[in-house]
């Protein structure tokens, strides 16, 4: 009698432990957020921000296909190598502008809204790093807060929680987002001045030009 009463109960857990994946995928949906940016290719840490922005790691020549469909026209590149030694698509413009994260300052985050901007307009923008995770991801949640409206809790959560790669390597750039003076990086985005500090070494370097004295 005892062993007819073990087998339904066994039954019983076997098919409690099968429903438990399906149960746990109910309370969380695979979905990410329709506002976030979506995958594309995930061998390039690849995703899609807007009509004209995607965002990935560190590309390589095989990637030349992948970007010709999706029609990049500028590629623009946050590390101290460029991207010449594996893009040779000719017409894709490379602009580089290396900085880190630990060092972030208003200039560096004008020159790369100004720069994904202005390449806005003659097609779409691949911006990348090494990893797409920390330098790219802080310059998107920028591009979300300061162009895009968000605000910046939202940017900090997509930035972290979006799949781009380790927590611990957003530390710096959520720190330089949380602390951001929202309203004077879109004044100087839109009156063209390259950072919103009248001492900012930009700033210095136009006053020593022939000319300014």
């Amino acid at each position: 009698m005892a062993k007819h009463r073990i087998l339904p109960a066994l039954c019983l857990i076997f098919l409690t432990l099968a429903a438990l994946p399906q149960a746990q995928a109910d309370e969380h949906p695979a979905s990410r957020p329709a506002q976030w940016a979506q995958p594309v290719a995930t061998q390039y840490n690849l995703y899609q921000m807007s009509p004209t922005l995607y965002r990935s790691a560190l590309p390589d020549s095989h990637a030349q296909p992948l970007l010709a469909t999706l029609q990049i026209a500028t590629v623009i590149n946050f590390l101290p190598e460029a991207d010449s030694t594996w893009l040779k698509t000719p017409g894709v413009t490379q602009v580089q502008l290396p900085y880190r994260t630990n060092h972030v300052d208003d200039q560096d985050v004008l020159a790369a809204l100004r720069a994904i901007q202005t390449a806005q307009a003659r097609g779409p923008v691949l911006m990348h790093c090494k990893h797409g995770a920390d330098r790219t991801g802080l310059m998107s949640a920028m591009y979300r807060v300061v162009v895009q409206g968000w605000s910046k809790e939202e940017a900090l959560t997509e930035m972290t929680q979006g799949g781009f790669g380790e927590n611990a390597h957003y530390k710096d750039g959520a720190k330089y987002l949380m602390n951001a003076d929202i309203p004077a990086l879109r004044a100087a985005l839109s009156s063209g001045a390259c950072s919103t500090s009248a001492f900012a070494s930009c700033v210095v370097m136009n006053w020593l030009k022939p000319g300014k004295a």
